[in-house]
This record gives structure tokens, C-alpha cells and sequence, in this order.
């Protein structure tokens, strides 16, 4: 009689250890966009971050709401039109499109006031905003945008930009990082801080660029930073991010499967805590 009183309390206690089961609603641009859109990538990528975290965490089911290309203002302004749906947790990955779009970034003031769409500090409040809305109680996770290094899209060269490593209208990346961790901590959110993650610092980001050596006109592989003083021409150059040249970025910016990894395991680790 023991015995079996003992096995009901130790399933008992199993049972009260199991995971629970959470929605997740993931917003962002085309770094969580391209998990649903793996063709994208040249098939370069296997796994995006969504992914990587519910096979980790089968208790979770995910909807992808990465748009490709849209800054913090584009979702915005979209808001209430993007049919996004009560979830117990929601993660908002944006930040390097308003970067390189030159949207001015605002102050922390834009962000309590509720100035309005104008700033990236006042698209974050309209964005929250609605996310308290549909769930009061729901998680809110805040992630910030990678280091990028030169990027040039697979499919298309002339769609190219040069990294993080100088300013954009007068404002460093690194800014916008700042702000969004500014945003999680004054209203106590869980800030998953990529850009200062020293995996994926820009030396990491690629092994090398492939360009035409100025004075012989070569073809060479230049590490960072040589290669941001070395042009590329669109029109007549080899794709500079061979195979070879991925290492946490498969074009510069959008994350290899090394880099999805490295962000999923992040996100478990908060995941867990939930």
C-alpha cells in the first residue's frame, strides 16, 4: 500500500513539472519573416529562430508575423490590420530597417508621452500598446537588432547596404539597440540584447568578402574591417558572400543557420521561465 501511495505522489509531482503549453505570437521584419521562406535564402538557411525554439520547446506553438523589409513604423501603422491574435507571449524583433531607412530614433520621452508614429521610440509605444490590448497579462519580449556587416541580397546585388560599422543619417545602429533596451527596461521587459552579444560582433559575421583587388583587379578575400574601404559594383562583380564567406550571416545581415541558433538560444532560455 505504500509502495503504490509512493508512485501516485511521484506522478503526481512529474505531472505538476511539465511544461506549459504557450502561445507566441513573433513580430518582425525579414530576419523572422524568412523561418516561413527558407527559398529566400537560397536554401542557405534550414531553420529559422521560431523553429529552433519550439523543437526545443514542443509546448510552444508559434505565429510568424515578420514582414519582410518593414520598419517599427510600418508595423505601426498596420497595426490593427495585421489580424495579430491574443498569445501569452509576444517578441518584437525590429529596429535595423528604421536604422537604415534613417528614421529619426526620438528619445525615451517619445515613448511615455505617446507622441505618435514619427519616431522609433513612438512606434514602439503604438505597437505595445496593442499588445496590451489582446492580452493584458501576455509576456512581452523585446529583441534587438543584430550588428550587420556590408550586406547584398542573394537574388539581386543592386539591393545592398553597407553595415553598422559607421552611422546612417547621422545615427549608429547601436543607438537604436540602446533605445529598445531602454523601452524593455523601463517598462520591466525581457530585452534579448543581440547587438552587444560578442558571438555576433561584426568580425563574426561573415569569414570574408570576395572583391576585386583595386590594383589587380583579382578577385581576393578580405576579412573585416579591410573589406568595408574596398567598392563593390553591382553591375559587374561576382556575388562577394560565396559559400565560404558564411559564418553567422550567409549576406552580410539576414543570420546563416550558425546565427539562428545562436538567437534561439536566447529566446529559450526565457521560454523556460514561462
Amino acid at each position: 500500500m505504500k509502495k503504490m501511495l509512493l508512485v501516485v505522489v511521484l506522478i503526481s509531482l512529474v505531472s505538476s513539472f511539465k511544461p506549459r503549453n504557450l502561445s507566441w505570437v513573433a513580430i518582425g521584419d525579414s530576419i523572422t519573416y524568412l523561418n516561413e521562406h527558407l527559398d529566400e535564402t537560397g536554401n542557405r538557411v534550414t531553420k529559422g529562430y521560431m523553429t529552433r525554439v519550439v523543437e526545443k520547446l514542443p509546448g510552444i506553438t508559434y505565429t510568424n508575423q515578420g514582414h519582410n523589409g518593414w520598419t517599427a513604423g510600418d508595423i505601426a501603422k498596420s497595426i490593427n490590420e495585421l489580424g495579430l491574435a491574443r498569445a501569452d507571449v509576444y517578441s518584437v524583433f525590429l529596429g535595423t530597417n528604421d536604422w537604415w531607412a534613417g528614421r529619426p530614433l526620438g528619445r525615451l520621452d517619445d515613448y511615455q508621452r505617446n507622441t505618435g508614429n514619427s519616431t522609433v521610440y513612438g512606434s514602439f509605444r503604438l505597437i505595445i500598446d496593442k499588445l496590451r490590448t489582446l492580452n493584458p497579462a501576455a509576456r512581452i519580449i523585446l529583441i534587438t537588432p543584430m550588428q550587420r556587416a556590408d550586406f547584398v541580397y542573394l537574388t539581386n546585388y543592386k539591393n545592398n547596404a553597407y553595415g553598422s560599422y559607421k552611422s546612417k543619417n547621422g545615427q549608429m545602429l547601436e543607438a537604436f539597440a540602446n533605445a529598445i533596451d531602454s523601452i524593455g527596461r523601463a517598462e520591466q521587459f525581457q530585452v534579448v540584447d543581440l547587438y552587444h552579444m560578442k558571438k555576433l560582433a561584426l568580425p563574426r559575421l561573415v569569414h570574408y568578402k570576395r572583391l576585386k583587388n583595386p590594383q589587380t583587379g583579382l578577385y581576393t578575400n578580405y576579412p573585416y574591417p579591410t573589406f568595408t574601404d574596398i567598392s563593390f559594383n553591382p553591375e559587374i562583380d561576382e556575388y562577394p558572400y560565396p559559400d565560404g564567406a558564411v559564418d553567422i550571416t550567409y549576406d552580410g545581415l539576414h543570420p546563416s543557420d550558425k546565427g539562428y541558433a545562436l538567437i534561439s538560444q536566447q529566446l529559450v532560455r526565457l521560454f523556460k521561465k514561462y
